[in-house]
């Protein structure tokens, strides 16, 4: 199985949340365990890189490059077909425009789990969604 992960989860990982990070890691490493693998979007890079962007803060954003270059982890485009289904999932569920597309882009690469802590994601019926608590 493909798991995918939203945003919100890579930065409490790579920017090593106190809360969150422990949470992201033994999620993770079962995940790794059971033989499943890892993926994000392109538009992780977009959410990721903001904030350590805005803020001049040059290690973290080395530290992003780093986890988007993993061999681990999957990488998928944001290709027109994620974009016509990121409209079509934000046309019939009203997410934000961000949620609809990873959503998409989880639901049109074949993932089994969408892991994110959004818990206003957990009806979207395509992809099994996971709130990480």
């Amino acid at each position: 199985m493909i798991a995918y992960l939203d945003a919100n989860v890579v930065i409490y990982l790579v920017e090593r949340h106190p809360v969150w990070e422990p949470k992201v890691v033994s999620r993770l490493a079962r995940l790794r365990a059971a033989g499943d693998s890892i993926a994000i979007s392109d538009l992780a890079r977009l959410e990721c890189l903001v904030d350590p962007l805005a803020t001049g803060n040059s290690a973290v954003v080395g530290d992003f490059h780093a986890f988007f270059r993993d061999p681990a982890v999957q990488v998928f485009p944001l290709s027109a077909a994620v974009c016509e289904r990121g409209a079509a999932i934000r046309a019939a569920h009203r997410f934000k425009p961000l949620d609809s597309l990873h959503l998409a882009a989880a639901a049109e690469h074949g993932c089994g789990l969408f892991l994110t802590n959004d818990a206003s994601l957990a009806r979207f019926p395509d992809v099994r969604v996971e709130i990480l608590t």
